[in-house]
């Protein structure tokens, strides 16, 4: 199988992803669009992860515009799409992110402030850390959960959150609110977290989103 990842940043890199694939007889090709503006196609993609990075949604680079048109040509061809913090967040409508943009509108919902909506004014923003991951009720069965139980922990890093999106959430995490986890709009996933960071949990993860 081959695996393209897309890498925004130095330091947000494939993680645990890469070692985890190859591993598994997997070819993972990481791409970097912001430093070379280079982008694999549909039809020599058989799974696609889109990674987190300091940028936003609607920020207005030529080639997140690519990349938004690679997520839906391979939506297309109904193959399977993980998109990670920064990748997540595009998958949703909308993005109040420095003003208000337009998204890819797979998630119905909106990607909003998370300091605009905390409770508890002691928590700090961004959210740095790791949480218990709650999975909703009734989503206990998603192939996405299958070898991990309720309660494990995974790693956040981020300002903003999706929110407004019940009928798509999978899973949440406690910050004084919950914060939207995990998403799902057919073979389209979204983790607000990281799993190429979460340890053996986020391995199990990505093992599961392997087999869909």
């Amino acid at each position: 199988m081959r695996i393209n990842v897309l890498q925004h940043t130095p330091n947000e890199g494939p993680g645990a992803i890469k070692a985890w694939a190859e591993d598994r007889d997997n070819k993972v090709y990481v791409y970097h669009p912001e430093t070379f503006g280079i982008f694999p196609k549909a039809d020599e993609t058989d799974m696609l992860i889109v990674l987190g990075g300091p940028m936003s949604p609607g920020d207005d680079l030529p080639w997140l515009e690519e990349e938004r048109q690679l997520i839906k040509d391979c939506l297309k061809q109904h193959l399977p799409i993980l998109g990670i913090c920064l990748g997540m967040q595009l998958l949703f409508e909308k993005s109040y992110e420095y003003g208000e943009h337009t998204g890819l509108g797979l998630i119905p919902g909106e990607v909003c402030p998370l300091a605009d909506d905390l409770k508890d004014p002691r928590l700090k923003v961004p959210h740095i850390g790791w949480n218990r991951l709650d999975i909703v009720p009734g989503r206990e069965n998603d192939p996405l959960f299958k070898y991990i139980r309720e309660g494990e922990y995974v790693y956040y890093v981020h300002s903003y959150y999706g929110k407004n999106c019940t009928e798509s959430t999978l899973a949440v995490s406690d910050y004084s609110i919950p914060v939207t986890g995990a998403v799902r709009a057919g073979r389209v996933y979204g983790t607000q977290f990281h799993p190429e960071k979460s340890g053996d949990t986020g391995l199990r993860i990505l093992k599961a989103f392997a087999e869909l």
